[in-house]
């Protein structure tokens, strides 16, 4: 496969490796790139996939709750312009509330009908295309319930009431006080904000996610030239260290990074009066994985000059 400049540029933004690094990356993995950040990973040159600091959509997120369920949204658009246009976030809210009194897929959402309008949700948000003049989609939502208990909610960069440019949302099933409840899950729900963990516990997080760091970590490790079981030691270590920093409960808690958050909500427990269990998590960031297509404007200007 050729690598383009192009292909080599967006590697670089991601990782922030050099050009020749991304460049024999690229050949090395035919093209592809997530295999190419993972190349340059294992060979120590880029440290992390930048992806997720790199989105470019925009719109807004929104959440809605009632009673022992909550519900987040996201609804893109082309420019910030219209995301603050009061008619934009009107809309937002509304998807929003929408959304609660189905079961959270997008599908659901996009059929449900639209209290405004009389109009399946996916109609009023074409209608409200075509009054506002740019395009718009419903992208993602996530729904949490519990029996008892409560769903904690907390938007960062609030654009209004409810919406903002990342949602999350905290299930904590408990018989306690639900007042006290609220109060520490809206501190955890501040705390996914922050670190964006990948699951609530290691037992939950992707199995392809895992393997995919444990071979990273064995490249890296047989850099080192030791002996294959110690390299399978080391990598156990740095996959148990991988576990603990992805894992909402086994991470150091923002509000007191000396306890875990799982050691936090054990002594909220004391509060609360009752057990808590962390039943989920949901976290939408806007435009997370959305990547604006970059256009030359100079090329554009001469294209239109040749007519």
């Amino acid at each position: 496969m050729t690598v383009t400049a192009a292909m080599v540029k967006d590697l670089r933004e991601k990782t922030g490796a050099g050009m020749m690094d991304c460049k024999k990356a690229l050949a090395e993995t035919n093209g592809d790139m997530e295999a190419a950040i993972d190349w340059l990973r294992a060979k120590g040159i880029a440290k992390a996939d930048k992806k997720s600091g790199r989105t470019a959509a925009e719109g807004l997120v929104g959440i809605a709750s009632a009673g022992n369920t909550a519900v987040v949204v996201e609804i893109n658009s082309e420019t910030d312009f219209v995301a603050r246009n009061d008619a934009f976030q009107d809309l937002v809210r509304g998807v929003a509330n929408v959304a609660l009194g189905t079961d959270g897929t997008v599908e659901a959402v996009a059929q449900a009908t639209y209290p405004a309008t009389g109009k399946t949700v996916e109609e009023s948000i074409k209608d409200a295309i075509a009054t506002i003049g740019e395009n718009m989609t419903l992208r993602r939502a996530a729904l949490l319930k519990v029996e008892d208990g409560v769903v904690a909610t907390y938007i960062h960069n609030a654009a209004g009431d409810g919406i903002g440019k990342l949602g999350v949302l905290v299930a904590l099933k408990s018989t306690g006080d639900k007042e006290a409840l609220n109060a520490i899950g809206r501190q955890v729900a501040m705390h996914v904000a922050a670190t964006n963990p990948l699951a609530v516990r290691p037992s939950e997080i992707d199995p392809a996610v895992a393997e995919r760091e444990r071979n990273v970590f064995i490249e890296q490790s047989r850099a080192s030239g030791k002996p294959d079981n110690i390299i399978e030691k080391m990598v156990d270590g740095r996959m148990r260290k991988f576990f603990e920093e992805v894992a909402l409960l086994s991470q150091a808690f923002v509000m007191n990074p000396d306890q875990t958050v799982e050691a936090a909500l054990k002594d909220a427990e004391k509060t609360v009066g009752a057990p808590i269990e962390v039943a989920g998590i949901a976290r939408l960031l806007l435009g997370e994985g959305v990547q604006k297509e970059e256009s030359d404007f100079a090329a554009e200007v001469a294209a239109a000059a040749k007519g």
